[in-house]
């Protein structure tokens, strides 16, 4: 049994290997990200609903962006609160801005999609750009280098959208690298040919993309998913490209207590299950060779069973890994959380399982 037990455990770290060789170092090896500025005509669209303390900070910052020809769509998904108070001012104040006041609809009613749907609509651009209220660009020439990526083939690009840090915070580690992990996953299967999914908080697509797969028809019953479902069906091959020029990210505040970020991953895990069948394969399959890797070798040790090939392939597996993600979070800004990695690594895999298992028994909350 052993024996068995040992066999399986090669088998997951060559699994774990095949990931970070032939997958992953593909975006962490590669070379920095040029900006040709191409100076397209972009729709930077933001959906808001109750969320008068960001639009207030954040919006100021898109209407400054060092950008010839771009608009900014405001989207108030039927706020409660002064959100629509705020859009109308900065309607009058910044001439680029147009505004979309949505009702509720008794069919759509608090479904995201359905108020993006009309924002799209109403955006005079070709481009779109899209982010959300409560997040920001990390500079000026956010919509130069987003853009930048766009060419007569490639009219989806997924960019980078990660959290602040907050100095002696370990959950904030644990946030940002569970954002660096993820991204590496999207952003590489995208350079290998693969999109399956991007962040609505720094995504871009040409507007004909959108109406090519009508919408958000196919998935508009599921409250989440204007983003990575999204992405997940209209994105291919020949369509996609990737955006991981420093320019090009966006910040948003990360959650400060566990409980909050455990219901946030709760609602971002409930669109996979709606993936294509390969998309679901490999992450289940990546998901698994990370669980296995932590409980095997423990079975192994226990019994002292070829202890030193089994210590030897988890410090060469840790190695490689290491190695892969800090170059990859060295592009994307988020080295200091590799000094936390076998731990973070550790804590995130069975805080994943706890979030799947949870989510069997009651239903996450979605858009507000």
């Amino acid at each position: 049994m052993l024996t068995i037990i040992l066999y399986l455990f090669i088998a997951i770290v060559v699994i774990q290997l095949f990931y970070y060789l032939f997958v992953f170092a593909k975006f962490s090896f590669a070379k920095a990200q040029e900006i040709n500025a191409k100076n397209i005509p972009i729709s930077v669209i933001v959906c808001a609903k109750n969320e008068e303390e960001n639009v207030i900070k954040y919006i100021p910052l898109l209407a400054e962006q060092n950008y010839p020809n771009f608009e900014i769509v405001l989207i108030d998904d039927a706020s409660s609160d002064s959100t629509l108070d705020i859009f109308e001012e900065f309607e009058k104040t910044y001439p680029n801005i147009r505004l979309v006041k949505v009702k509720n609809n008794e069919a759509f009613w608090g479904n995201k999609k359905y108020a993006l749907t009309l924002g799209i609509k109403a955006a005079t651009k070709e481009y779109l750009l899209f982010t959300d209220a409560d997040c920001y660009p990390t500079s000026k020439d956010w919509i130069t280098a987003m853009s930048a990526q766009f060419s007569a083939e490639k009219t989806i690009a997924l960019g980078y959208s990660g959290y602040e840090k907050i100095s002696n915070s370990f959950l904030n580690k644990l946030i940002r690298f569970e954002t660096l992990l993820t991204a590496v996953q999207y952003l590489s299967w995208a350079k290998i040919g693969n999109p399956y999914m991007g962040v609505g908080r720094n995504l871009a697509y040409k507007k004909e993309e959108f109406f090519n797969v009508n919408g958000f028809i196919d998935h508009i019953q599921i409250r989440s998913g204007d983003d990575d479902l999204f992405i997940n069906q209209a994105a291919h091959s020949d369509n996609a490209t990737i955006c991981y020029a420093p320019e090009s990210f966006t910040y948003s505040a990360p959650k400060t207590t566990f409980k909050d970020w455990f219901i946030q991953k709760r609602r971002h895990v409930t669109t996979a299950k709606h993936y294509k069948a390969f998309d679901k394969a490999q992450l289940a399959l990546f998901f698994s060779s990370q669980l296995l890797f932590l409980i095997l070798p423990i079975i192994l040790l226990a019994f002292q069973f070829q202890w030193i090939l089994v210590l030897s392939l988890i410090g060469f597996r840790y190695l490689f890994t290491w190695i892969v993600l800090g170059f990859a979070a060295g592009k994307l800004k988020e080295k200091d959380v590799m000094y936390w990695f076998p731990v973070i690594e550790f804590i995130l895999i069975f805080t994943q399982i706890n979030v799947f298992i949870t989510n069997i028994f009651s239903k996450p909350a979605h858009w507000k």
